[in-house]
């Protein structure tokens, strides 16, 4: 039997080892429209656990599909996500996104100051505050759009730019900034071996940005949410919560960076992923421009049936024994999740596969579970809510102007979505 071989993460080959039938090498590419990826279906199929062995990493890990089973690691303290830092743990792309200092890698409780602090930015207040110039923006880029006629990108007009203007302006990046730190952050979401330096250099780059407007903020505070989560904008206390301690320049600095990575991510890749799903369903936009109450049930469940991303994100780690789903999983082993497949689990939804906003009410994860839930999910949902009532409103004809298989999608980094979306009206 000949010996299997995988690539370590700094590009050199993992020592030849005999083959585990029991590991499934997973590449997490496939990039067909929003087509669910086979690959996932088919792990599905197997069971609610499975062992993995994605691109990048020096080992296997557990990926736990069910719903269940996701809400299980999500929620119990004995996984730990803060026990990856100074691993080579499994990933998808060749430099690890997040900073050891994210709150996306801190465990409760350590990660509530910071969570506190970040959810400062997106209470229902602040949102509420903030949507009439959500709403000020998309008709502006909208009018553009109209400016400049059929057939017009609307990745262009208004997927991209919407979400980064907003969340940018939230921090008081100076719009001269924002072109270059949108191109940063996709750098750093690219799969490509090749891409490491890059993505590594994008990281340098944004966390030195962030670290100099930190140190500019508390010298100068402004009405902006890192002056307000260094203590100096509202009045609130400076860690967000009571009897917090200060939030340091460097916690700062990287809480900044994870913000304008998920302000820019789920709002820019839906906004495309579900025009594109509409205008794809013979008769949803029509019907959708026509009884506009029903928007919020549609929106909902496109965004549990939507894979806007590909594969798997941060994993944890066991901290002991523990059985998930029938599976014992021994202390040390890495665990990922997979929210797509848990938002496709049909002993949670019926005909999970369909496209159906009458169904029993049911929480997704497309924002997360449990202690790392998206802290922006709030606002995302507002700008959804915004650019596609917007959309419907002022473009009730709206189509797509080129055959569907026509449109172009991202392949190279972690998510999925149109880069160019052309449509007519």
């Amino acid at each position: 039997m000949p010996l299997k071989q995988s690539t370590r993460s700094n590009g050199r080959p993992h020592p030849p080892a005999w083959p585990d039938p029991d590991v499934v090498t997973c590449p997490f590419d496939f990039h067909q429209a929003l087509d669910f990826d086979p690959l996932l279906a088919d792990l599905m199929a197997r069971g609610p656990v499975t062992r993995v062995r994605l691109p990048y990493g020096d080992t296997e890990a557990w990926l736990v599909l069910s719903f269940d089973g996701v809400r299980r690691v999500t929620t119990d303290p004995r996984f730990s996500r803060a026990a990856i830092v100074g691993r080579d743990y499994p990933r998808l792309t060749p430099e690890p996104i997040v900073s050891p200092e994210s709150v996306n890698v801190l465990d409760p409780p350590r990660s509530a100051r910071l969570r506190r602090a970040a959810a400062r930015a997106f209470t229902k207040k602040r949102v509420e505050r903030m949507t009439p110039a959500v709403e000020r923006v998309t008709h502006r880029l909208l009018d553009a759009m109209a400016g400049h006629g059929p057939p017009a990108d609307l990745a262009r007009h208004l997927s991209t730019p919407l979400p980064h203007h907003t969340i940018c302006e939230l921090l008081g990046v100076d719009p001269a900034d924002r072109p270059v730190l949108l191109r940063r952050t996709h750098r750093m979401l690219a799969t490509a071996p090749a891409a490491r330096r890059a993505a590594a250099d994008a990281k340098r780059y944004l966390r030195e940005y962030f670290t100099g407007l930190v140190v500019e903020r508390r010298r100068e505070p402004g009405d902006d949410l890192i002056s307000a989560m260094a203590g100096a904008g509202d009045g609130a206390g400076a860690g967000g919560g009571e009897g917090d301690e200060p939030l340091s320049d460097e916690e700062l600095a990287v809480l900044a960076m994870t913000l304008v990575l998920s302000g820019n991510d789920t709002a820019t890749c839906q906004i495309g992923n579900i025009v594109y799903s509409l205008l794809t369903r013979p008769g949803r936009w029509a019907a959708l421009a026509d009884d506009p109450g029903r928007l919020p049930a549609v929106l909902d469940e496109l965004l549990r049936l939507i894979p806007f991303r590909k594969g798997v994100g941060i994993p944890r780690i066991a901290l002991e024994d523990v059985e998930v789903e029938g599976v014992r999983i021994r202390a040390g082993d890495f665990v990922h999740v997979s929210y797509l497949a848990a938002n496709r689990d049909p002993a949670v939804f019926r005909d999970p596969h369909e496209l159906d906003p009458d169904r029993p009410a049911h929480p997704h994860m497309t924002f997360g579970w449990g202690g790392h839930h998206c802290v922006a999910a709030p606002l995302a949902l507002a700008e959804l809510r915004v650019a596609v009532g917007a959309l419907l409103a002022r473009f009730p004809g709206l189509r797509l102007a080129v055959p569907a298989g026509e449109v172009e999608w991202d392949t190279a980094t972690i998510r999925r979505f149109p880069l160019r979306l052309p449509v007519r009206w």
